[in-house]
């Protein structure tokens, strides 16, 4: 029986955690499972043939202390997604590179130190009259703003105290993920398993299900599969998992974001799913065990 953590958090709150789906399809194939926090304090992570990051939805918090414990991981056995990946994508920098690619992204305004001046500029530089802004290291939509060109100077005063010591992103409004929401496409082991569209409640702009997001099975037409194999190209490090989140504006799909880290796999939307992502975890297990060897 092979050994494996599911990395997760010490107070799962009221998150929606999927993961128990893997159990039993992971059991078929010889995994055990133990879940364990990433702030767990001395284990021994060689006793593990594979620890892979799961529901850490507060890394953001503490992103160096994260940063090391997977440090510490990967000196004693296989992380999934490996330290490569997570470096990369910790900070929402990654998205300069894949413009720098070719790959379509969210217009968006780079900020190390807050400013009020610029952010009203970047109301006239992208010709709206909403804005989001969000730091360059956050997870499940924290500290996400949608801020208007004639919102109370209030508001710019709580912005400042929220960022003016975190670098953030401006990027314009897109409103369309009012009515269409917005797509991600989950690859395991590179290999396309399944889509979904998540829509906002009434009122709201964000399609996280704890901010009450619906979720839908969505069918990615040939368009949008191709930009999701270009911009895998562009990742570093070897994916056990990928999921790519789009949003359609008007000059088509655009990448909003790329979660390697700890993303909501949605195994509960594709009864397929979970032995797709099972399959390819034994694929990399074997090919790894075969380089040791």
């Amino acid at each position: 029986m092979k050994r494996c953590v599911f990395l997760s958090m010490d107070d799962i709150g009221d998150y929606y955690v999927y993961d128990n789906l893997l159990i039993s399809p992971m059991a078929e194939q010889g995994w055990q499972v133990t879940t364990m926090s990433w702030k767990e304090e001395n284990t021994d992570w060689s006793q593990f043939d594979a620890v892979i990051l799961r529901s850490c939805w507060d890394y953001q918090q503490f992103p160096e202390d994260f940063l090391h414990r997977l440090a510490q991981i990967s000196e004693s056995t296989t992380l999934f997604n490996d330290l490569e990946t997570v470096r990369w994508n910790i900070s929402k920098r990654y998205l300069k590179e894949l413009e720098k690619a070719g790959i379509p992204i969210v217009p968006t305004v780079w900020q190390e130190q807050f400013d009020p001046q610029q952010i009203q500029s970047a109301f006239a530089h992208f010709d709206t009259d909403e804005l989001i802004i969000k730091p360059l290291i956050s997870a499940s939509a924290e500290h996400t703003y949608r801020l208007g060109v004639s919102d109370d100077p209030a508001q710019l005063r709580m912005l400042e105290s929220v960022f003016s010591e975190r670098a953030h992103m401006l990027q314009p409004f897109i409103s369309n993920v009012i009515d269409d929401g917005e797509v991600s496409l989950f690859f395991f082991g590179s290999r396309f398993s399944h889509a979904i569209r998540k829509v906002p409640k009434s009122g709201d702009f964000r399609v996280q299900e704890e901010h009450g997001g619906q979720l839908h099975v969505f069918a990615p037409d040939a368009e949008l599969l191709a930009l999701a194999g270009r911009t895998l190209k562009v990742i570093p490090g070897q994916t056990l998992y990928a999921r790519l989140d789009f949003i359609c504006c008007q000059y088509g799909y655009v990448v909003m974001e790329l979660e390697l880290i700890e993303p909501s796999l949605y195994f509960n939307m594709d009864p397929g799913s979970a032995q797709r992502f099972v399959q390819a975890l034994t694929d990399k297990t074997g090919n790894t065990n075969e380089q040791k060897s």
